[in-house]
């Protein structure tokens, strides 16, 4: 018998989507050093397989994700501080990396998504709950802070209802995190699977190489002013697009009443 450890998430591919589950499932999904490396190492090897147009990200077991694992932490709390910066560092590379994948992201939601678990939801592109999960910004209850999750969750639910999530620590349902923006959709549990399907397949009608420009143009565009500068770089982006191969084969397959050529059609 192997003492290998079991991988900690699984990865599957078919028709250009890719599904990561974390594997976890005794430990509620919660993050270690050891899930944090393979997830960063595959988010990073799937944004750049030219193959994929969609990242599913989902769960095994009863949670989502429930945050930090307590063992990793109680190993935190007795290391160096240039031990404990590395491993945040770490963290933040692995937020960073699935918010910045050039592929779109689906978050699949379910059970309980606690302190990291929420920073995952939001770093996704799209995020889909079943009615029972259940969210919680739960580290100020522990004595630390949100820190590396903090640009994310802000940028989904905003900085008002940051003041209350992350100062209170308290839970709430599937429902507020839909009314606060950190979901987009909640359906049954039944359904979590199909109705990220139904959105997987809509990104994948779509011309690749424009999803992942206007990926990067939502993250450009949204922290700024629309002035003069603004108006001119988006001027420059669209005229751009449009002479790309990808923009004239859109167009001819519109004209055309055909589906365009990377659907598969």
């Amino acid at each position: 018998m192997s003492d290998a450890p079991a991988d900690p998430i699984s990865l599957a591919t078919e028709a250009g989507v890719a599904r990561i589950t974390l594997n976890r499932a005794e430990r509620h999904n919660a993050f270690d050093d050891a899930l944090i490396a393979r997830l960063t190492e595959v988010l990073e090897r799937l944004g750049a397989a030219p193959e994929l147009r969609v990242v599913v990200l989902a769960a095994a077991g009863e949670s989502f994700c429930a945050g930090a694992d307590l063992d990793w932490m109680r190993r935190a709390a007795d290391a160096t501080a240039e031990h404990n910066t590395e491993d945040a560092r770490r963290l933040a590379r692995l937020m960073a990396c699935l918010d910045r994948l050039p592929k779109p992201t689906i978050a699949l939601v379910h059970g309980a998504a606690y302190g990291g678990g929420v920073g995952l939801v939001a770093a996704c592109d799209i995020a889909i709950a079943s009615e029972g999960a259940r969210f919680r910004l739960s580290e100020v209850r522990l004595g630390l802070i949100p820190a590396v999750i903090s640009p994310y969750v802000i940028a989904a639910i905003g900085a008002r209802a940051a003041r209350r999530y992350f100062l209170t620590a308290e839970p709430f349902d599937a429902a507020e995190a839909l009314r606060l923006g950190l979901v987009h959709q909640v359906v049954p549990a039944a359904d979590l699977e199909a109705a990220g399907t139904r959105i997987a397949d809509h990104l994948r009608a779509n011309g690749p190489r424009a999803v992942a420009a206007a990926k990067r143009l939502i993250a450009d565009v949204a922290p700024r002013e629309p002035d003069d500068a603004l108006v001119e770089e988006t001027a420059r982006r669209i005229a751009e697009v449009r002479v790309t191969d990808e923009a004239r084969e859109g167009m001819a397959a519109f004209l055309a009443r055909r589906p365009p050529r990377w659907t598969g059609s």
